[in-house]
């Protein structure tokens, strides 16, 4: 979902004014922190004499604190260069202060600290007065042209955002619309930190431009590792997407997963189970999977094994079945059906036998069962046994005239069943048997696919018009 455009202004506004603060806060630190690191280097002052005397010293110490507000208190003795510092201050950093002047000085030996910490309310409230009046002039100073970085910030966020809005260009420019999507939303992203990034120019916090940047680099690996299987399924999505391996609606099989595609989403690949049931198979998972895809290649092959007994000519019986299917009307003359003695068993021959159909005007299921049962048909009419599994039945200590199970010479368990007494004509079979003779493409699940493109509310990556892979 897009922010709205009021969201992302707060947002502009909310950060540069952050920033701005931090920049100046930071730029009045730096300028404490400069005028205390000026008066505590380790430079060394030199006297206006030749010789260091300690009047000199004296002389010259008594001049520095004179031009030093807050240490013009403090009185100097020195005595074969031990400068003695007495006097007050209103606390101990201006007394430390003194101290290094006074060090730092050409002659001194060494430095007595005698001086008095008077921790006066007003002396030491006065600087932060100061301090602060200063900052606020800084600001008041600086305030037109915050207000131009400002102007810049919203400007170039707000045109990103716009141009960001543009569906059509960019679904024109992508090969989808997740990635137009994704496109739109990363160029918003750039427009609002190509405008904050000007704006930090414009007030002169290039230090801190690159620092932000390179914190948000930071973050933004630590980020990557942290939720990088949902970056890997994300990537995943926009492969998938460009690249197109199935159409809605086709019948695949993903690793060990089979269904009808329903739909490609930004995170899952949704397949309709041939028992109706809705499959989500993770895009990572999809990407790198293995994908058998049935109906890219209308045509498509079945094949099934008959037995015929040991005693028959097999090369017949492959004959005889080969014919048998090369007249049923669905099966494809080109490639034209084959077969092949499979294997030898103990008591039969496995005869396998192949053929070809047009998926796209036969259910492949239906067309297999209906080549089964003509070949069949075919082999018993031509003489050709299908042997059965033969068992032997021993019964020890048992007189077999005693038993009702017995078979005696000429009976039956069970009488075979004639065809010819059905009182029904074929034609009348035929009909009773319309459906199961019907090899017709069955479109239920098709339907199904129909009605969720319809009911879900989720965008459907797989475009019909793009090139399939």
């Amino acid at each position: 979902m897009k922010p709205p455009p009021f969201l992302c202004l707060k947002f502009s506004l909310t950060c540069l004014f952050f920033l701005s603060a931090v920049t100046f806060t930071d730029a009045a630190w730096a300028e404490s922190a400069g005028d205390k690191q000026a008066s505590a280097g380790s430079e060394v002052i030199s006297t206006d004499s030749t010789d260091a005397t300690d009047d000199a010293i004296q002389n010259r110490l008594e001049a520095i604190f004179s031009e030093v507000d807050t240490l013009s208190k403090v009185t100097v003795s020195v005595s074969e260069g031990v400068a003695t510092l007495s006097g007050s201050t209103s606390n101990d950093e201006r007394a430390n202060s003194a101290l290094n002047l006074a060090q730092r000085l050409a002659g001194v030996v060494t430095v007595q600290d005698e001086i008095q910490r008077t921790l006066d309310l007003q002396d030491n409230l006065s600087p932060l007065v100061d301090e602060l009046s200063s900052t606020l002039l800084r600001w008041y100073r600086a305030l037109p042209l915050l207000l131009l970085a400002l102007v810049v910030c919203v400007t170039i966020t707000y045109t990103g955002h716009w141009l960001a809005g543009m569906n059509r260009f960019w679904e024109r420019l992508a090969p989808n619309v997740f990635l137009a999507d994704l496109l739109a939303q990363t160029f918003r992203i750039a427009a609002f930190i190509l405008g904050l990034v000007i704006a930090l120019s414009l007030i002169g916090a290039n230090t801190l431009t690159g620092t932000v940047l390179g914190g948000a680099g930071v973050v933004g690996i630590a980020v990557g590792f942290a939720v990088r299987d949902t970056l890997e399924n994300y990537f995943a999505s926009i492969l998938l997407s460009v690249r197109q391996p199935f159409r809605v609606g086709d019948h695949v099989l993903i690793n060990e997963h089979e269904g009808n595609v329903v739909r490609l989403t930004s995170r899952a690949t949704v397949l309709l189970t041939l028992d109706g049931n809705h499959l989500r198979i993770p895009n990572a998972v999809v990407f790198k999977g293995v994908i058998l895809n049935y109906s890219s290649n209308p045509e498509r092959r079945f094949d099934f094994e008959l037995g015929v007994d040991a005693d028959d000519d097999p090369i017949a019986a492959l004959g005889t079945g080969i014919e048998a299917i090369s007249t049923l009307p669905f099966v494809l003359l080109e490639p034209e059906p084959s077969g092949h003695i499979s294997a030898v068993g103990d008591s039969n021959i496995l005869l396998q036998f192949q053929a070809w159909i047009n998926q796209r005007e036969a259910d492949f299921l239906k067309a297999r069962s209906r080549a089964i049962s003509v070949a069949k048909q075919a082999l018993e009419d031509k003489g050709f046994t299908l042997p059965e599994p033969i068992y032997r039945l021993r019964w020890d200590n048992l007189n077999m005239q005693d038993n009702p199970l017995r078979v005696l010479p000429g009976e039956h368990l069970r009488e075979p069943i004639d065809r010819n007494d059905s009182d029904a004509s074929p034609k009348e079979e035929n009909e009773a048997y319309a459906d199961l003779l019907d090899v017709s493409p069955d479109t239920a699940l098709e339907s199904k696919v129909i009605e969720e493109q319809g009911e879900a509310a989720e965008t459907n990556l797989l475009d019909a018009t793009k090139p399939i892979e």
